[in-house]
């Protein structure tokens, strides 16, 4: 039972790390189809490919700072850190 009771904690505090880079991502993605842009257009404004778009918001990748902050410029958005 103790052993369960540790898995348990310890998958949530993993989860609970990732919470704001779930946030972080769930923005942006809502940002860019608020604006009413495809991957495709906002990956020209910021001069990446599509794809790269698609796996950041897939979640299938882990973005740098400098990432988050072009895609955030692109959408006229500001990234703030508090």
């Amino acid at each position: 039972m103790a052993r369960t009771k540790r898995g348990f904690v310890a998958k949530k505090k993993a989860y609970d790390s990732l919470e704001v880079e779930f946030k972080i991502h769930d923005a942006l993605v809502k940002a860019r189809i608020e604006k009413k842009l495809t991957q495709k257009e906002l990956a020209m404004k910021l001069g990446i490919t599509q794809s790269n778009l698609a796996r950041f918001e897939s979640g299938r990748t882990n973005p740098t700072l400098s990432f988050l902050q072009k895609i955030t410029s692109g959408l006229g958005l500001k990234l703030t850190i508090i």
